[in-house]
C-alpha cells in the first residue's frame, strides 16, 4: 500500500523535527519553485520578508537537514523530501484559510495570518477532518439538527448525494413544522 504525501510528509517533519520556521521556508520554497526557474536566496528573503544573511543561514540548517540543495552563490532547490513537506505545508495553508474565510468568514488577510500559525500544530487526521468538514458543508447544505451526525456519516461514506437529498427532504419538513405546528406530518402512503 502507497503512502500518502501528507503521511509521509508527516513523517519527515516528525524524523527530522521541522521547527515552524522551517516548515515555513520549505512552503516558501516550494510556492517559488512553482513560479521561478531559479530560486536565489533574495527571492526566498523577499517572501518572507526576512534579511539575506538569515536566509543563507536557514537553507545551510535545511541543506545539512537533506531537504534542500544549495551552494553559496548558487540557486536553491529542494530535494524529494524537501518538496514533499513544502507542498504539505501548502496544502494544510489553504485548507486552513479556505476555511477560516469561507466559513468563519475572516478577512482574508487575518486568515492568511491566522492559516499560517495554525499549519504547524495540527495533526494529519485533525487537518482531514477540516478538508472533509469543508467539502461536507459545501456539497450538503445544512439539514437539520442532526446535522453533525450527517457529517460524520459523510466522512465513513463520502458524499452520497441522495443521501444528501434526502436530509434535506427530512430538514424540509421538520421546518416547516416548526413554522406552523398545525401542520401535522402526513402519512406515508
Amino acid at each position: 500500500m502507497e503512502e500518502s504525501p501528507q503521511h509521509r510528509s508527516a513523517q519527515v517533519r516528525k524524523s527530522k523535527r521541522l521547527t515552524p520556521v522551517m516548515e515555513d521556508y520549505l512552503e516558501a520554497i516550494s510556492d517559488l519553485d512553482q513560479k521561478n526557474k531559479a530560486i536565489r536566496v533574495r527571492d526566498i528573503a523577499k517572501r518572507l520578508g526576512v534579511k539575506m544573511p538569515s536566509v543563507t543561514s536557514m537553507l545551510k540548517t535545511l541543506k545539512d537537514r537533506g531537504l534542500i540543495h544549495y551552494e553559496k552563490y548558487e540557486y536553491v532547490e529542494l530535494t524529494d523530501s524537501g518538496a514533499t513537506v513544502g507542498l504539505e505545508m501548502r496544502r494544510r495553508h489553504q485548507v486552513l484559510y479556505q476555511f477560516l474565510v469561507d466559513i468563519l468568514k475572516v478577512d482574508p488577510e487575518t486568515a492568511d495570518e491566522e492559516a499560517c500559525r495554525m499549519e504547524h500544530a495540527l495533526s494529519e487526521d485533525t487537518l482531514d477532518r477540516f478538508t472533509d468538514f469543508m467539502e461536507f458543508v459545501q456539497v450538503c447544505p445544512r439539514t437539520g439538527e442532526n446535522w453533525i451526525d450527517q457529517f460524520r456519516d459523510f466522512r465513513l461514506h463520502g458524499y452520497r448525494p441522495e443521501k444528501c437529498a434526502a436530509n434535506r427532504e427530512c430538514f424540509s419538513r421538520e421546518y416547516s413544522q416548526r413554522m406552523d405546528p398545525s401542520e401535522k406530518e402526513a402519512p406515508d402512503r
